[in-house]
């Protein structure tokens, strides 16, 4: 009986890979993996992530733009994703001052944007939750060559500047001394950020891409303190919470963005306790 129950089960899974979205989400997933585990590492080391919530968050302004001007709703939040990671670079390195209360006027204000603008635009009237809490299974093909552009672009920058964004991640100052410029790498590895946030917001959305970026990273330490290494088990565990997410919102009919970020926060939960107990 056992037996009998995996056939069935796995007969069930073949029959699911058949379909179009499930592929469509499958790819898509590999890929934001790829670019989360790769930025999400940079984001941890450089302690940027509530700088990167910003920009993830004010970001919504650009989907509500690209929405009322009826254009691709990834690139409207590309553009704003990026000039809001140049802004805040350029505030960042002039004064820390109250960065937490600037970053908090423009997560609220790019949140503000988007939703006026989708209110001005006539005869609108779509489910903007997939954008905020994620909705893999409804990507595209036009969105899985757009991801696969960015991840293409995320990974070649990294490749070619990582000496200089390896020096600059770990001591500014030391890096300053070798003539790097310090200042355009800083805001280099924002606007990565920005790609990144992007990428993931058919995934896990607005919301919750800061735990993609994070978590995978997080429990890669444990295993290597090397940046390359890091960026690349954290790819892994990525991909495999997304792969495990996926299953659970199809299984139980519920939303693919939070299964995702679930899987992850469990897997997370029960490697602190296993190091406690150590």
């Amino acid at each position: 009986m056992f037996v009998v129950n995996i056939i069935i089960k796995r007969q069930k899974m073949l029959e699911i890979l058949q379909y179009d979205f499930i592929q469509n989400a499958l790819i898509a997933g590999v890929l934001i993996s790829i670019a989360a585990g790769i930025i999400g590492s940079l984001v941890v080391v450089n302690k940027i992530t509530f700088l990167t919530g910003g920009i993830a968050h004010s970001s919504y302004g650009g989907i509500g733009l690209a929405i009322y001007m009826g254009i691709p709703v990834l690139f409207g939040a590309t553009v704003f994703a990026v000039l809001t990671a140049i802004l805040i670079a350029i505030i960042t390195l002039k004064n820390r001052t109250r960065i937490d209360a600037i970053i908090g006027m423009m997560w609220a204000s790019g949140m503000a944007i988007g939703i006026i603008f989708v209110d001005l635009t006539p005869g609108y009237n779509v489910d903007l939750m997939s954008y905020l809490f994620g909705s893999i299974i409804a990507v595209s093909r036009e969105d899985l060559i757009y991801m696969s552009v960015l991840d293409v672009f995320i990974i070649s920058i990294v490749v070619f500047f990582y000496k200089q964004i390896l020096a600059v991640s770990y001591d500014s100052e030391f890096a300053s001394l070798r003539g790097i410029n310090v200042k355009f790498f800083y805001t280099l590895i924002l606007i990565l950020a920005a790609l990144c946030v992007v990428a993931a917001i058919k995934a896990v959305g607005l919301i919750l891409v800061i735990a993609l970026l994070t978590i995978p990273t997080y429990l890669a330490e444990n295993f290597s303190s090397k940046l390359s290494t890091m960026m690349i088990i954290s790819s892994i565990l990525a991909t495999i919470f997304t792969i495990l997410g996926l299953i659970v919102s199809y299984s139980y009919d519920i939303s693919s963005g939070a299964s995702i970020i679930l899987v992850a926060v469990v897997v997370l939960a029960i490697v602190k306790l296993f190091n406690l107990k150590k």
